[in-house]
């Protein structure tokens, strides 16, 4: 009787570690590439070995101590190694993309800016050119020659008047009002003036001229000498 009792017993336990075993041996549950649900009878062992990676790897990604005791349960998510390494690619490639974009919008500024400074030059030598061409002209220009001159100068502001400083005082049975004159002064300056004006000494001095001009601007020798043409 004994005898018989024994080897059911052995049987009965036989039959369990095969349960067991059949538990054991079923793979955990794939979420996704980097992630597994666990099964019963799951261990990190296992899952290592279905995963093709090694336990510590496993414990590592899961922020296990390596060499641990790794109790598991139904259910629960265990992340594969691979999971960390992707995120951290990811995360790299979104901290590269802005800097890319800043580079980008900071090489568009400095092209504009450089557009912009090229225009101005271009605009402001274009304006010196056109200044210098204008004043060459003027001067170079040849009219008919009225002979010399006297030539006095006054400033039209300090006496009220805002006829401003293009224009030249003269008795107009002379020069008519209008008349565009080229004064060139005994030190070989060239002055362009149009006669807008008469003083009360034109009446009386028909041979002098009063040419408008800043006071800071007008000669210390006050009066002077010019040939004078009609442009």
């Amino acid at each position: 009787m004994k005898k018989v009792l024994s080897i059911a017993l052995v049987s009965t336990t036989a039959l369990t570690a095969l349960a067991a075993t059949s538990q054991t041996a079923q793979a955990a549950v794939q979420l996704d590439s980097n992630h597994v649900q666990v099964e019963a009878g799951d261990t990190y062992k296992s899952i290592a070995a279905n995963s093709g990676v090694t336990i510590a790897e496993l414990e590592q990604a899961n922020g296990r101590e390596v060499g641990g005791f790794d109790l598991i349960f139904p259910g629960e998510t265990v992340t594969l190694p691979g999971a960390t390494t992707t995120t951290s690619t990811t995360d790299a490639q979104q901290t590269v993309t802005p800097q890319t974009d800043v580079q980008q919008t900071s090489n568009q500024e400095t092209t504009t800016q450089t557009q912009s400074t090229t225009q101005e030059n271009t605009q402001t030598q274009a304006v010196t050119q056109s200044a210098s061409e204008t004043q060459t002209t003027s001067t170079n220009t040849t009219g008919t020659s009225q002979g010399t001159f006297k030539i006095s100068f006054y400033d039209p502001a300090v006496l009220g008047s805002n006829m401003g400083y293009s224009g030249v005082a003269a008795n107009l049975s002379v020069f008519p009002k209008g008349t565009t004159l080229k004064i060139t002064l005994s030190d070989g300056t060239v002055l362009i003036r149009t006669v807008n004006d008469t003083g009360t000494f034109a009446y009386s001095n028909p041979n002098q001229l009063d040419v408008a001009m800043p006071n800071n601007q007008i000669p210390s020798y006050g009066v002077t000498t010019a040939s004078v043409e009609v442009l």
